[in-house]
Parts: C-alpha cells; sequence; structure tokens
C-alpha cells in the first residue's frame, strides 16, 4: 500500500514539474515582430494604426497590416470586418489603384493585413489618401487620412496598354532583399476596368530576362517566367542574380494563348525591353 502511494505521489509531482516546465517554455507572440508604424488614422471612436516592414509607404506594392485601437478603454479589436479604398486627387481627376481585401493575420490576434500597389508617387499639388472602413458588433465607422507615397528609388511600376488595347500594371514585389543566389520572384498584374477598379489579371505569364547593362549586359542562369499557382494570386518565379550590382529585369507579358502583349525580347540589337525592373545591392 505504501509503494503504491508513493508511486501516486511520484507520478502528481512529475506531471506538475512538466506542467511548470512548458509554462516557462511558452513565449508569448509578438504580433508586431519585424513591423514599424508609420501612420495613424483616427475618428472620435477609434485609432487605426498602420504598419509596413521598411516604416514607410511609396510608390509600388505595399504589404500593409493595420490595428483598431478602441480610444475609450486603449485595447485593440479582435472582431471587425475590415475593408479600404485608396484615392489619388489628381488636378483634373481621382483614381484608384491596385489593392487587396483585408484579412485577420491570425484568429486570436489583432492584426489585418493586405496590400496597396501605388502606381503613381505624390507630388507637390497631387496627393493620396486612405479610406478605412470597418463593421464591430454591427456598428459601422469610417476614417480617411492622407498618406505619404512618395517615388521609389528604382523602377517597380509599369503602367502600359498592350497590343490588345487593355491598360495593365506590372509591380515588383519579391525579393524585397536580393541575393546572389537564385531567388524566389513575385511579380503582380492587374488591369484597369475603370478609375476604381483593379482586378487581378489570371492566367498571363511575366517572362523575365534579367541583366547587368555595366556588365556587358549579361544574364544569368536558371531564370523562371513568373505563373500564377491559382486565380486572384500574385505570379510566383526564380530570379537568378550572380553578382551584386544594378540589374535590370526586363520583361514581356504574355496572354494566356502565349502572345505578347507588351515588352521586346533580349537579342544583340535589343539591349532593353520597353518594360522592366530595377534592382541594385
Amino acid at each position: 500500500m505504501k509503494n503504491h502511494l508513493k508511486k501516486i505521489a511520484l507520478l502528481l509531482i512529475t506531471i506538475a514539474f512538466a506542467s511548470c516546465s512548458s509554462d516557462d517554455n511558452q513565449t508569448t507572440t509578438n504580433e508586431l515582430d519585424g513591423l514599424t508604424k508609420f501612420k495613424e488614422i483616427t475618428n472620435s471612436t477609434h485609432t487605426i494604426e498602420l504598419y509596413t516592414h521598411s516604416g514607410i509607404t511609396e510608390q509600388g506594392y505595399n504589404d500593409i497590416k493595420l490595428r483598431i485601437k478602441d480610444n475609450a478603454n486603449n485595447s485593440y479589436v479582435k472582431d471587425a470586418q475590415v475593408t479600404w479604398t485608396p484615392l489619388m486627387h489628381m488636378a483634373m481627376m481621382n483614381h484608384s489603384c491596385p489593392f487587396s481585401t483585408v484579412k485577420k493575420v491570425s484568429t486570436d490576434g489583432t492584426l489585418y493585413d493586405g496590400y496597396i500597389m501605388f502606381q503613381m508617387a505624390q507630388n507637390t499639388t497631387e496627393y493620396w489618401d486612405l479610406k478605412i472602413d470597418y463593421t464591430i458588433a454591427g456598428v459601422e465607422y469610417t476614417a480617411t487620412s492622407v498618406i505619404d507615397v512618395p517615388a521609389s528609388a528604382k523602377r517597380k511600376v509599369n503602367t502600359f496598354t498592350g497590343s490588345d488595347g487593355v491598360k495593365y500594371l506590372v509591380a515588383y514585389v519579391d525579393p524585397v532583399t536580393p541575393k546572389v543566389a537564385l531567388n524566389n520572384l513575385t511579380i503582380g498584374v492587374w488591369k484597369m476596368q475603370s478609375m476604381t477598379n483593379f482586378p487581378v489579371v489570371d492566367g498571363f505569364t511575366v517572362k523575365i530576362d534579367p541583366r547587368m547593362p555595366s556588365m556587358g549586359n549579361h544574364s544569368s542562369p536558371n531564370n523562371m517566367n513568373a505563373i500564377q499557382t491559382k486565380s486572384g494570386d500574385l505570379y510566383k518565379g526564380k530570379l537568378s542574380l550572380t553578382m551584386t550590382g544594378y540589374w535590370q529585369i526586363n520583361l514581356q507579358l504574355a496572354n494566356a494563348e502565349g502572345t505578347v502583349l507588351k515588352g521586346e525580347e533580349i537579342t544583340s540589337d535589343v539591349t532593353a525591353s520597353s518594360i522592366f525592373f530595377e534592382i541594385e545591392f
């Protein structure tokens, strides 16, 4: 009987120790790890905090996260339905740009995530603002503010009319930090249906030909053209960079039938395509 009681006591101690060790090893996830706040938009009820990895927004593709703080108790909302609308205010007209839906990053978290692709930079008289509409417990709210969208240092966006008469927007997304390696490449492709509607283009191919103009315009091996894995997605490919320096990524946009709608193949006589990205590292 005594031995039996000793075994039960030992088992209880072991379970308690394991439980304490497990609790000690648990870490609290920091939702904002690697993010920097670049803007707060407020109304009478809430403060909307906007974040990016770089701490800025700029012309081109921007992955943006947000969270909503209740001004009454400084707590963050976990159950909002959020939409946003970027708008460029120009001298003679207004227009929007490609942007995604806004989704929760995690079920129990407070962060919401999406992208906005600003095809134009601001200037002294023309500017972007961002309108955020959201619903909490059936109550609708809205907040709007001007946001900074300076020009990108390198060419990250191509806006053009294809040979089919459609206006397209092709933007560089990734790698954000290129390496001398075979990099995962991500490109966005949208079309302009109206001044406020820029849907993703499905089923196309973005052909790539990276070149170094200062080094005899040489290319690199093992590149893979960018394609979609499913409708509505960004385009994925492989970008081979064999050395550091300035690269021009020449592009050709081809439709589902393989017809090139814009861009030229690089030859001895054609040293650059009319659509391209620039990177330097």
